[in-house]
Order: C-alpha cells, then structure tokens, then sequence
C-alpha cells in the first residue's frame, strides 16, 4: 500500500468519486470481563475477520456511489458481512476515527470507524454470522484478537500481530489498542515488538 496521508474528515470529502474511491471498515468491540483458563484478564472483545484472500481485516468495503452518505455505505457492507447480528447497529459519523489518503496502487480515501457495544450485542452478531450474504465468499469467518501475552512471550497478541493483515489494517489496530487504551501500554509495545521480530 503506498504512503498514506492523515486528513481531516472535511479534507477527505473533497476527494471525489470518480477520481478517488472511498472505503470504510470499522473496528467493533465490547468489554469482556472474562479470564482465560480463569487467570488471565480477557479485557476486551475486539472483532476482526479472516477474509477471502487470507488477509485479517476489518469490516466493512468500499462506498457504492449510490449510497447517500459514507455511513450509510458502511452499514450497508456491515450487513452483507455480518449478517443478521448488525440489522439494528448503527455506525454513525460521531464513531469516525480516521481518514487518509493513499494514491498508490490507486486513489483511496480509507475512512475508519471505531464503536463500542456491549458484549451481548458482540456475542449477537458473532452468533448470527453465518447468516452474512458474504458468509464463506468474502468472509471466511470471524475472529477475536487475543489482548494479552502469554507467558511464553510470544503467545496471545504478539503471534496475532505476525498473521498477514490487508493494507494497513495491523496499524489501524494498534492505533486503536493504544488510543482507547484497550491494552497497557508497556503490554502493547512489547507486543509490537516481538511481533516485529517475527515478520
């Protein structure tokens, strides 16, 4: 993916179809107060897909023309891929975290979207996913991002980290780990790193 440009929302909406495409994926995600084997704090349920091409990413696509609005797009591509689970959520422009700009290989405006639900919303749509259109077409399945490390080191998050991620999706998630603080910081970068490693 080339070189990426941060903009502000107003700046991404000059950008206009045909000459640019706009995508939105959101990044959806509810406290979890679990423990894993009963010991290690769960934190957050933080969604991801495995998609078509064997890439991680977030859902969500590229804007049809003909929708009326950025949001409405996205929560038109959120039904498709998640199926049944999302008919009453709502992405709305409050929940817009990001846009940039990227001109290779094409002209692309990437708009991010991040919300919080709570967990019985997320068990919904993670119960209901196979009912998606695009279940087994252009969603293989989803996923949840393990939030901790395991004492080996590398285990949970770090060895997430390592899997093959579309576009700048793995940066998208750690902006997000560390902005919403939704894994301490010293966690996080020892995670990155370890992972960095690996790559």
């Amino acid at each position: 993916m080339g070189e990426a440009a941060a903009l502000s929302r107003a700046e991404a909406l000059r950008l206009r179809p045909p000459e640019w495409k706009h995508a939105c994926h959101a990044l959806l995600y509810a406290p979890c107060p679990g423990r894993l084997f009963g010991k290690i704090p769960l934190r957050f349920a933080v969604l991801m897909q495995m998609r078509f091409d064997g890439r991680l990413g977030f859902h969500g696509g590229f804007v049809d023309p003909r929708d009326t609005s950025l949001e409405e797009g996205l929560n038109r591509e959120l039904l498709e891929e998640l199926g049944p689970g999302v008919a009453s959520l709502l992405v709305t422009e409050n929940d817009c975290l990001s846009c940039h700009a990227s001109e290779r290989p094409q002209r692309v405006v990437e708009h991010f979207y991040v919300k919080q639900l709570r967990l019985e919303e997320l068990q919904a749509i993670e119960d209901r996913a196979t009912q998606a259109k695009d279940h087994g077409l252009e969603v293989m399945g989803l996923v949840r991002v393990p939030l901790y490390t395991l004492r080996d080191g590398t285990g949970g998050l770090p060895a997430f980290l390592s899997n093959t991620f579309i576009g700048n999706a793995r940066e998208q998630l750690i902006y997000v780990l560390d902005t919403l603080q939704l894994v301490p910081k010293d966690q996080l970068q020892k995670a990155v790193a370890v992972a960095q490693k690996r790559l």
